[in-house]
C-alpha cells in the first residue's frame, strides 16, 4: 500500500522521491503496531500486570484514544480540542479493573513513549519543520486524556465515599 504525501523532489511526483508525510499519517498507518508496542511494554511493567486482563482488556481503549491523537493532530491551528469521551471512558473502566491512579498515569506515560519511538522509527517521512510542534500536541492532547481519566476517576471515588457515609 502506498503512502500518501508530498514528494521532496518537488511537485513532478516523480517514482523514487522520498515522500514526507504528517505525524497524523504515519500515526494512523502505524496504529496496530503503536497497539503491539505499547501493550509490550506495558507487559514489561509488574505494576502494570499485576492486575491481569487478556488483550482486549488491556488495549480495547487505545485505538479510540490514538484516533483522537490523530484528529487533535489535524486540527487547525487555534482550534479548541474537544475533551476525549474516550478517555474519561477509560478511566471509569480502569478504576473498576482496579488499577490505581499511578497505574493509570505509567499508562499514558508508556503511550507517549510509544508514539515518540513509532515517530523515530518513521524518521524519514518526517518533516522536520513541522515536527516539534506536532509533538508539542501529541504530548498536550495526551496529558489532556490522562487528565479526563483522573477527573472520571477521582469523581467515581468520591460517589463511592459519600454513598459509604
Amino acid at each position: 500500500m502506498s503512502k500518501p504525501g508530498k514528494s521532496a523532489g518537488g511537485s513532478n511526483g516523480s517514482i523514487g522521491a522520498v515522500t514526507i508525510d504528517i505525524v497524523a499519517d504515519i500515526l494512523e498507518w502505524e496504529l496496530l503496531a503503536v497497539i503491539n508496542d505499547w501493550v509490550y511494554r506495558v507487559e514489561q511493567e509488574p505494576d502494570l500486570t499485576c492486575i491481569p486482563m487478556n488483550f482486549e482488556e488491556r488495549t480495547g481503549h487505545l485505538p479510540h484514544l490514538l484516533r483522537d491523537v490523530i484528529k487533535r493532530l489535524r486540527l487547525d491551528e487555534g482550534t479548541k480540542a474537544p475533551i476525549s469521551a474516550a478517555a474519561a471512558h477509560h478511566g471509569d473502566l480502569r478504576r473498576k479493573q482496579g488499577y490505581t491512579v499511578a497505574m493509570l498515569v505509567e499508562e499514558s506515560r508508556l503511550l507517549q513513549v510509544t508514539i515518540f519511538t513509532t515517530l523515530h522509527k518513521n524518521v524519514k517521512h518526517l518533516e522536520f519543520c513541522t515536527l516539534l510542534p506536532q509533538i508539542v500536541t501529541i504530548a498536550d492532547e495526551v496529558d489532556a486524556q490522562l487528565k479526563q481519566q483522573m477527573l472520571r476517576f477521582m469523581a467515581a471515588d468520591a460517589a463511592d465515599k459519600a454513598k459509604s457515609k
